[in-house]
This record gives structure tokens, sequence and C-alpha cells, in this order.
């Protein structure tokens, strides 16, 4: 079995606004710019998978050179979220808990079971549209 993953937030923060100091550029970082950035980095990832058939995403990483695309990709999509977090001192690990608890409430198991419906829709009953 893997062994989890063990990302320590803080220490993350702390190299990014070093890194960030270091090269003058917090006058780049305010929320605006940084979900922006964000933004640009998830279509970036979109990218790799815009022409793929579902089959062939599931086994993207299989291939050497796309699986380095991906890591990159997704890397820099949790260096924005970061840093992004840290300027809005936001705790990603309450707010990631506060959110799954969440998730649980809204898309129980006995109604969310099978079905990709937003929680909204949930437990309205599917029928058949009607004819004339």
């Amino acid at each position: 079995m893997k062994q989890p993953v063990q990302l320590d937030v803080s220490r993350v923060q702390a190299h990014l606004r070093q890194f960030a100091a270091e090269r003058d550029w917090e006058q780049f970082h305010n929320p605006k710019n940084l979900v922006m950035a964000l933004a640009g980095e998830v279509g970036e990832l979109t990218e790799i998978f815009q022409w793929l058939t579902p089959e062939q995403s599931a086994t993207v990483m299989r291939d050497p050179r796309r699986a380095t695309c991906v890591e990159h990709e997704l890397a820099d999509i949790l260096q924005y979220v970061i840093r992004l977090s840290d300027l809005l001192e936001i705790d990603l690990d309450r707010a990631l808990w506060n959110k799954l608890r969440r998730n649980a409430e809204q898309y129980p198991v006995a109604l969310a079971r099978g079905n990709a419906r937003k929680y909204t829709e949930l437990g309205e009953e599917k029928t058949a549209p009607e004819s004339s």
C-alpha cells in the first residue's frame, strides 16, 4: 500500500514567502493576480487532458513525458493555492476538513451513490419528459 503524503503547508508557505521576497515579487502577489495565475495553471493542466479519451486520461501517468507535465502543473497549482491562502490568512487544513464535512452532509451516500447530480438536485425524482 502506498504511504500517505505528508505535506507541511506552513513550511511551503514560508518557502514561497521567502522566494517571493528575494525576487521582490510581493508587489505582484496580490489575491487578484494569484487567482489569475492559478486559473492559467489550471488551463495548462486542462490542455494536457483536453483531447484524451477517458481511457487515455486514466493512464496518462504511464507516458513519462506527460507524467512530468502533469506533475509540474499540479505543483504549480498547489503553489498558487498555498501562496494565496497565506496572503488571505486561510488555514488550509481547517478549511479543507470543514469542506469535506460539508460535502458529506450535502452528498449523503444514500442519495449520492452512483450519480453525478449536484447536491441541490439529490432526492429529486428523475421523470421522463412528457410526450404531447
